[in-house]
């Protein structure tokens, strides 16, 4: 497909197909997605319908469907690229001599030479594409790129070789080989950025894809253990995890326990302790211990697929925005043809001695100003400019799509982790009844030991400190760590360890943990054999720039909601500490685009920025995606921005950046359409009658390069903008 009304051609050829009861084509992802009655028809029938209106499909195979599609995008754009690369290497010479040495000798042949190979081998595929639509009675870009460059040359060749003819007649044999061969390399141009785009949707799914293991460790009925393919996988196996391995499916602790990191499925940063009769889920990672756990959903049904499937329906069901260029050109091509039709044929009736000539060259310089080279570059110009300039800025801008919708942007849904937070824990507070540099080299040795996640935010908050070993280490599964230094036995843990133990807490100390824990920060007790030593506090640190741009977006009158897996507490804090009036807590991940689908329904236009891969379905069903840099590669593939230094104030840049492109691509096509609308009545001849003007062919190629320096200058009029 090479636009919009390919995929709407396309769309029909499959829905007219006796036995289906609906089809949709996405332009964007090049998916076609089917509901039809099977004792009706089957999947190879609506292949051949497809295929018999000159498309072609991949049939859906899930173990090699990804790489045939990868393999595909790749050839593709390996083509273009080559393509590309010549039309512009063989026009250079034709555009140099076409403008300023058409009185050299030989300059004809040479440019001649030159345009042939762009307009019947590198453009091949405009006419190919053209001759397919009129097959269907329909118009779009290729037809007029098709019908433009081939009169353009065609016309050259016949005033190359029969220059007489228009001598005779006392008129001068011009030639348009520049107007052909240039209009052929930037059209080429502007696909190889629309197919670079198209070539990275599929990645984000083969990424999630690859969370999953090849292997897993079965136990046998006879207490072995056995190496399988994930494939071979049934629901009752019982599986064996070790520390730093990949959980293959979901299941069932049944012995052993273990911290495992479910980050890329909560978003929370902090690996959750799993114990018997708890769940856990294919693609998250076992941490230092060890477990035994049960199969109950494998394949198709695991929580990990299920994500990758509505990532997948997500991304298909996207309507393509940019359906601008196809639309109009599907309305001018014909009026274009009809008008040069119409000034040929009113020309020949009424046109006196040289009615023919005089007929044919009007018609020509018709279809010569009406060149798309500049409808070509309008939206590609400026496209390029505004990524550019985003990508200095630390914006990376993943398609046009995106870039025009987030002028329109009215909501903005945040994740909390990792994108207003830093996402990960850090100790915020520490209090100490006594500080004596002895009891901090205590407690950073029992937290180097400590398996606990947040032992690391107390190592890393005392880099400073050097450990020395301390014996009698004992982990309390849930609670802490106990140790001695041969004289005193020590305790890192939680309220319920020194409540066990029968530790008192000073008053002091008492009044910071309740204060902190008031403010949802984790608080953990440092104590030795009778008393509590020093109290810490734990939390996700709020980043520095997220309250400025929670209020600059608030200015901007853009509604704000912060969703989060965390407790109604914590979010509660985080709300208020950020100026934040909307918040939901406790939410799961598939909740989370049901929420944006919620706030699409009431006719917001909804970006969501996320981390995460629990964020990768909401990214993907909002109208803007963004993902933060410093997260997840499945969420920056998901999503089509990209914060490179996950900074909240990129956000409202973003949004500037877009209406200031589209202001743009609108002043371009306004200059791409006024020389078409001046210069079409004047090139049929409109002022004959009154004054005897006649638009000279030539003028009319210059008005046409004259449309595309107007749109190229203003594109790059962006770059100074702020």
């Amino acid at each position: 497909m090479t636009c919009a009304s390919c995929a709407s051609s396309a769309e029909s050829m499959a829905k007219y197909e006796q036995g289906v009861v609906n089809a949709s084509v996405n332009f964007a992802t090049g998916n076609l997605t089917v509901e039809y009655l099977p004792n009706i028809t089957d999947h190879l029938k609506i292949q051949k319908a497809v295929q018999a209106g000159g498309y072609d499909l991949l049939i859906e195979d899930e173990s090699t469907q990804q790489e045939t599609l990868e393999a595909i995008h790749a050839e593709k754009f390996r083509k273009l690229k080559i393509k590309t690369r010549w039309a512009v290497i063989l026009s250079l010479p034709v555009v140099v001599i076409g403008m300023f040495f058409m009185d050299m000798p030989y300059a004809n042949p040479i440019m001649w030479l030159f345009s042939t190979p762009v307009v019947l081998w590198l453009g091949k595929d405009f006419f190919v594409n053209a001759w397919k639509q009129a097959k269907h009675r329909s118009a779009n870009m290729d037809t007029l790129v098709a019908l433009s460059t081939g009169i353009a040359y065609i016309f050259s060749v016949f005033n190359m070789l029969f220059a007489e003819f228009w001598h005779q007649r006392g008129l001068h044999a011009h030639v348009y080989f520049e107007a052909a061969s240039v209009v052929i390399a930037f059209i080429l141009l502007g696909k190889l950025l629309e197919e670079k785009a198209k070539g990275n949707t599929s990645s984000a799914i083969k990424k999630l894809m690859g969370l999953q293991p090849k292997t897993v460790m079965v136990i046998q009925s006879d207490g072995t253990e056995r190496q399988v393919a994930i494939e071979a996988v049934n629901t009752g196996d019982i599986i064996l995890v070790k520390p730093g391995e990949k959980i293959a499916v979901d299941g069932v602790v049944i012995s052993g326990n273990s911290y495992v990191d479910e980050s890329m499925l909560s978003g929370e940063p902090v690996p959750v302790l799993k114990m018997g009769n708890e769940q856990v889920f294919a693609g998250t990672i076992n941490q230092k211990g060890s477990f035994q756990f049960k199969a109950t959903k494998v394949g198709r049904e695991t929580m990990l697929a299920q994500i990758i499937k509505m990532v997948q329906d997500a991304q298909g069901s996207k309507a393509p925005v940019q359906k601008l260029v196809d639309r109009i050109a599907a309305v001018f091509v014909p009026i274009v043809i009809g008008i040069a039709i119409l000034t040929f044929l009113l020309w020949f009736t009424l046109g006196g001695e040289n009615h023919l000539v005089q007929g044919l060259l009007a018609a020509v310089t018709v279809l010569v100003i009406a060149c798309p080279c500049a409808l070509g570059l309008a939206t590609p110009t400026a496209i390029m400019v505004g990524v550019g300039k985003g990508a200095e800025q630390g914006i990376l801008i993943k398609d046009a799509k995106s870039l025009e919708l987030a002028k329109k942007v009215n909501t903005v849904v945040l994740d909390k982790t990792g994108t207003i937070t830093e996402g990960k824990p850090v100790v915020t507070d520490l209090y100490w009844k006594n500080d004596e540099d002895s009891l901090k080299v205590i407690l950073l040795s029992l937290e180097k030991q400590s398996e606990h996640p947040l032992a690391e935010a107390v190592v890393g908050y005392f880099k400073d400190v050097k450990a020395t070993p301390v014996s009698f280490i004992e982990s309390i599964t849930g609670k802490g760590v106990k140790g001695s230094d041969g004289i005193e036995t020590y305790s890192v843990g939680n309220r319920r360890l020194l409540d066990e133990n029968g530790i008192t807490i000073p008053t002091d100390l008492m009044e910071h943990g309740t204060q902190w824990e008031n403010q949802s920060k984790t608080v953990i007790w440092f104590a030795n054999s009778h008393t509590a030593l020093a109290v810490i506090a734990i939390a996700d640190r709020i980043k520095e720039t997220s309250v400025r741009a929670i209020k600059e977006m608030q200015a901007m009158g853009i509604e704000l909601y912060m969703l989060t897996g965390d407790n109604e507490a914590t979010a509660r804090a985080i709300a208020a500490e950020t100026g934040l009036q909307h918040y939901k807590a406790e939410v799961l991940t598939e909740h989370k685009a049901d929420f944006v689908k919620e706030l699409q329904q009431r006719g917001q236009v909804v970006a969501m920025v996320g981390d995460g891969i629990n964020d990768s379905t909401a990214l993907a069903t909002a109208d803007v995606s963004i993902a933060m840099g410093k997260g997840s590669d499945i969420a920056m593939d998901v999503a089509k921005m990209t914060i490179i230094s996950s900074d909240l104030t990129k956000i409202p840049q973003a949004i500037r950046l877009s209406k200031q492109t589209v202001a743009t691509i609108k002043q371009n096509l306004f200059w791409a359409f006024i020389y078409n609308l001046i210069g079409i009545p004047l090139a049929a001849g409109i002022l004959y009658p009154i004054n005897g003007f006649l638009l000279n062919p030539m003028i009319a190629g210059a008005a046409m390069a004259l449309s595309s320096v107007s749109v190229v200058s203003n594109s790059l009029r962006l770059r100074w903008k702020k």
